[in-house]
């Protein structure tokens, strides 16, 4: 069931309610049983999948810590291979086969291997990786293999971060489910407000910016020129909204039932270059790919050329990650290459700074640096949201065509990309409303450490008198009411 549907508002209550009322030993086993029917209310036979992948690295994490030796480098091997074996299968394998039929084709050898039939299993990428988490730290002995099946499934499977992250480690979650949480009014109202902003990223602002953004890339050769920028930025918006709308929504419902989640973005759009986007954006991802790939490639502690190696194989395991589509490689290889240009430039860049005495004037300074930080992920955006790479090469060689007909805006030209001229001056509003919201935040966070997107603004906000309190979330609700898009629209990171 999705966050943003029916169902959902129904189960979460449910679930909420029987599990401060039951006793505190069985709770854990509650909590397994409704994530098991949150899961199955997809596809059910697919929990058989979830259920070999737990099985599978639960006894694997006791083997790997009982294990003397090369024998727990073995027991490894075959948790990643097993674990990686399952998503190649879903999830790359009519990929990597239709390249070795073309390349075939080519050659002209008789290969004649079938695609699959098969459905992604969804947040089949995210429980993967978080059960590799759990095996490689009881490897690398930061944490003890957990003897509690059930606890160990209800780790994989915990229904707010079960399809689309954070990606938790297991010194994060585990010790959670072995403490007791009781009812706190303060903390679970806090968490329906965090669901409630969550929803409204996500259906007034990602919803509504999504409809502008499909009858665009889904018409690309009736567009070029604004419609095409306008399409891409939103899109930037969208997918930011979209995602962190569900993050914080995952955050709340864990939080009304006592747990916490690791903060997954931190204003990515405000970052002053690509390295501290990837501090702010998907942070649980950034950091899983940094600590079980990037430093077990070296990190930066060997030589220019091997770093260099290291950062774009990194990249563009995570853009393989998100899709099996050359686009998604192109898209981590863009990042990489931004990422390593940034260092080669340093100097450069220093040097100009000082030239155009933008040291002096540090608001433009810092203005300038998020301006061309945001416009080289936006153009990276093209290849993530385009279906193929004809697609984008068509966006990129038609961004700068036709501006002339942009110097007038009128009621027609809007229509022409799938709004009226007020409601395309609402999707404006909203994203301006979103940046606000943001820099508040940005704000206070200096003061203290944020926890989630807008801890800080709550506990601004929870500060204030009752009856302006109760104006925002009632103005809020309203707004979800009127001006989301209440049609049960999936998730984008559902796909991964």
């Amino acid at each position: 069931m999705n966050f943003n549907s029916i169902q959902y508002f129904i189960f979460l209550p449910i679930v909420a309610s029987v599990y401060f009322l039951i006793p505190y030993q069985f709770r854990f086993l509650w909590l397994l049983l409704a994530s098991c029917c949150f899961y199955m209310a997809f596809i059910p036979v697919y929990i058989l999948i979830l259920f070999l992948l737990i099985c599978v690295d639960y006894l694997m994490g006791i083997f790997i810590e009982n294990a003397q030796g090369s024998l727990r480098k073995i027991y490894l091997i075959i948790s990643i291979l097993t674990t990686c074996s399952i998503l190649f299968t879903f999830k790359y394998f009519n990929f990597f086969n239709a390249n070795l039929t073309h390349f075939a084709q080519l050659i002209h050898w008789n290969y004649s291997v079938k695609d699959l039939s098969l459905i992604l299993p969804l947040g089949l990428s995210f429980h993967t990786f978080q059960s590799l988490a759990y095996v490689i730290e009881v490897y690398r002995g930061k944490w003890k293999a957990e003897r509690n099946f059930g606890i160990y499934a209800l780790y994989v499977m915990f229904f707010p971060q079960l399809v689309s992250g954070p990606i938790e480690r297991p010194q994060h979650l585990l010790p959670q489910f072995s403490e007791r949480h009781d009812f706190d009014y303060q903390r679970i109202t806090d968490g329906l407000k965090l669901i409630l902003w969550g929803l409204f990223q996500k259906v007034v602002i990602a919803d509504r910016l999504a409809l502008i953004v499909n009858q665009v890339y889904g018409n690309l050769p009736q567009y070029q020129g604004l419609p095409l920028l306008i399409a891409t930025v939103f899109f930037a918006f969208q997918i930011y909204c979209d995602f962190a709308g569900y993050t914080d929504i995952a955050i709340g419902s864990a939080q009304l039932l006592g747990f916490r989640l690791m903060r997954n973005f931190n204003q990515p759009y405000f970052a002053t270059s690509i390295a501290d986007f990837w501090r702010r954006w998907h942070i649980s991802l950034s950091t899983w790919f940094r600590d079980y790939v990037y430093i077990s490639l070296g990190g930066n502690k060997t030589s220019k050329l091997r770093w260099t190696f290291s950062i774009m194989i990194t990249f563009m395991i995570s853009g393989l990650w998100h899709g099996a589509n050359w686009t998604f490689l192109i898209w981590g290889f863009l990042h990489g290459f931004y990422y390593m240009f940034s260092s080669w430039t340093k100097c450069l860049r220093e040097k100009i700074t000082e030239i155009s005495n933008l040291k002096e004037n540090p608001f433009i300074q810092h203005f300038v640096r998020i301006l061309i930080t945001f416009s080289l992920v936006s153009f990276a955006w093209i290849f993530f949201r385009a279906s193929s790479l004809k697609e984008a090469v068509y966006i990129i060689t038609h961004l700068f065509n036709g501006w002339d007909q942009a110097l007038v805006w009128n009621d027609q030209q809007a229509g022409y990309i799938g709004l009226s001229k007020l409601e395309f001056l609402g999707a404006l509003l909203s994203i301006v409303f979103l940046l606000i919201v943001q820099a508040l935040e940005q704000n206070l966070s200096k003061k203290t450490e944020s926890t989630t997107s807008i801890s800080n603004t709550l506990s601004f906000l929870n500060q204030k008198p009752i009856f302006l309190r109760w104006a925002v979330y009632i103005i809020i609700t309203l707004t979800i009411m009127n001006l989301g898009i209440l049609t049960n629209v999936p998730f984008i990171y559902f796909q991964f």
